[in-house]
């Protein structure tokens, strides 16, 4: 099988994964002809038909059983490749980090400078996803290194802390005069929550962190709360709180940088009692061979951010950005 090469495996596993060629030739750079061909051509080789050309693309099942193998050598060609530069100390290369696209603009602009001033010659791409996508892509062998909230440990996926996150409520200042009652001072108790009753909310996804956190709060003060609005998109989100339009419960270091100083001067912020914390770990694919770079890129942004016991002190800029 003489097609059957490196290439013939990194353009088979780009068509299965974007599901169409044109998408698939932009993201390997060359013509969407050149990659039909590929394709065709290792179809021949192969002797089986790999897609079903409809749109989006399917696999068929000769195509699952390939692409089974594409992965799994695209993931040990990669681990040789990475073997090899440590062994001949030419730290060159690509590093595929994936984290949410909010936590990523909070880290990413202080730890890649970093990472990069010590190692230059890595190219570090970011795939920015929720959590749950993070997760699969660990174990697809598409990123090699994931920023997440990992619920719990993982089958195949070794995990090391990096910090805390924190969620808290915002209110919007004119929303205040709708409360029934003033809520004690310092961090609240679930039953606080039935103050807020009269105002509308601005939630979170029930799959995301803070979105579970909200409801569950929420459903402990026993109220159905008035819901004006619902997003996976935090700043999204945020933006509408800062414009008055409801309540938003989100991890205090994702608000301080998302919302400008004006924003967030518009804003009162509770905490709660509640255990609303929650970790941020470093996760990555246990293979026999680990390439150096994940762990320097784990011990750069660990220096560039050396507290990791309460989230509202990772930045600096939130201590005096979100005040109660």
């Amino acid at each position: 099988m003489d097609l059957v090469n490196f290439l013939s495996m990194e353009y088979f596993a780009a068509v299965a994964d974007k599901r169409n060629f044109t998408r698939a030739a932009d993201q390997l750079h060359i013509t969407q002809q050149t990659l039909s061909a590929h394709i065709a051509s290792l179809e021949r080789e192969l002797n089986c038909q790999l897609f079903l050309r409809r749109s989006p693309l399917e696999l068929t099942y000769a195509g699952q059983v390939f692409l089974r193998y594409a992965l799994q050598f695209q993931q040990d060609y990669q681990a040789l490749k990475h073997e090899f530069c440590d062994i001949t100390a030419n730290q060159r290369g690509l590093l595929r980090v994936g984290i949410a696209y909010t936590r990523g603009r909070v880290i990413m602009p202080r730890v890649i400078p970093a990472f990069q001033t010590v190692y230059p010659n890595i190219q570090v791409d970011l795939l920015e996803a929720s959590n749950d996508e993070l997760h699969a892509r660990l174990l697809d062998g598409t990123v090699d290194l994931a920023v997440a909230a990992f619920a719990h440990s993982v089958p195949e996926i070794e995990l090391q802390p990096f910090y805390q996150e924190e969620v808290c409520m915002l209110v919007p200042q004119t929303l205040l005069p709708l409360l029934e009652y003033t809520p004690p001072e310092g961090p609240l108790a679930p039953k606080d929550l039935a103050a807020f009753r009269s105002c509308p909310f601005a939630l979170g996804i029930p799959e995301d962190i803070a979105g579970q956190l909200s409801r569950r709060l929420i459903k402990a003060a026993g109220f159905h709360p008035i819901v004006r609005t619902q997003s996976e998109n935090m700043e999204t989100l945020l933006a509408l709180c800062a414009q008055g339009v409801g309540i938003s419960f989100c991890p205090d270091v994702l608000a301080s940088a998302a919302l400008s100083q004006g924003s967030l001067d518009g804003l009162k912020v509770f905490r709660f009692q509640e255990d609303s914390t929650y970790a941020i770990r470093f996760g990555y694919r246990c293979q026999p061979y680990q390439w150096s770079m994940i762990s320097e890129f784990i011990r750069v942004a660990r220096s560039v951010f050396p507290d990791p016991a309460c989230c509202g002190r990772l930045i600096h800029a939130s201590q005096s950005r979100i005040t109660e």
